[in-house]
């Protein structure tokens, strides 16, 4: 399969390999998410997200590494008002990433640390290398983190295991992360880019609005109390009666037995 390029900036990338598109980190030698990356980034997640042809999106660092965090030396002489402004950039660009209505899939070789794991926890599943590093050291800088590490990781691995990893700053391996679940599958660093490229190849032709509602049920009924995610459940479960998707798999299920319908994203 030959990848087809639909977006190219200067530390961006993204290319379509069927049904897949694949936003590329390229700002070697360690993708310090500086200021215009993040701004890349952001508009890359913007390019693809409902993209008609593309049923799922991965977000691959290289082989060698995922993303190193932010870029300290640019923030290091920051005042106060310059980072009030660049921690709502940062923010604004992963929120855009985490927006992507299609499923998506970090692929993680080395270093997913600080901004570079809050990157990949924006994302719906986490493949990682069994070389990878993954943690949150903003504290050896004297600072937190800022860009969604305070409040994703606790809801993927619980407040207790969060704490540790953001008070300690340490690293764990790919195993490590793997027990704790805030990776879902751990494979030899070769690997990692194919195995998300398969994963995302189980939505490929899938039902593409209720995948949609799906993620924004679980995404939005995570930080609200439980009637009112209820409620959001309600609405979003409702509103699928009026796609065409709903029509044909209910009547496919009826007529031919279940898992044969063929949807239209429609």
């Amino acid at each position: 399969m030959v990848p087809e390029e639909l977006l190219s900036r200067e530390f961006i990338q993204v290319e379509k390999r069927g049904q897949t598109a694949v936003i590329y980190l390229r700002r070697p030698p360690m993708n310090a998410l500086n200021l215009q990356m993040q701004r890349e980034i952001a508009e890359a997640a913007t390019f693809v997200s409902g993209r008609v042809g593309i049923d799922a999106v991965v977000i691959y660092g290289g082989e060698k590494v995922f993303a190193a965090g932010a870029d300290v030396k640019e923030m290091a002489n920051m005042s106060y008002a310059d980072m009030s402004y660049a921690a709502h950039q940062l923010q604004s660009a992963f929120a855009t990433v985490a927006k992507i209505s299609q499923p998506t899939i970090a692929a993680i070789t080395g270093f997913a640390l600080g901004g570079g794991l809050e990157l990949a926890m924006c994302a719906d599943f986490r493949v990682a290398g069994d070389n990878a590093k993954l943690g949150q050291p903003e504290i050896m800088l004297g600072i937190i983190p800022g860009a969604g590490g305070t409040q994703r990781l606790p809801r993927l691995i619980g407040v207790s295991r969060a704490k540790e990893l953001v008070f300690g700053g340490h690293m764990i391996s790919a195993e490590q992360a793997l027990s704790i679940g805030l990776v879902n599958q751990v494979v030899p660093p070769a690997q990692v880019l194919e195995t998300a490229l398969d994963w995302a190849k189980k939505f490929s032709g899938g039902p593409k609005l209720a995948l949609a509602a799906a993620k924004r049920a679980i995404d939005m009924g995570s930080n609200v109390d439980l009637q009112t995610g209820l409620s959001i459940e309600s609405t979003e479960f409702a509103a699928l009666f009026a796609t065409e998707d709903q029509k044909t798999g209910m009547n496919s299920f009826v007529n031919d037995g279940p898992g044969k319908a063929s949807f239209a994203g429609r």
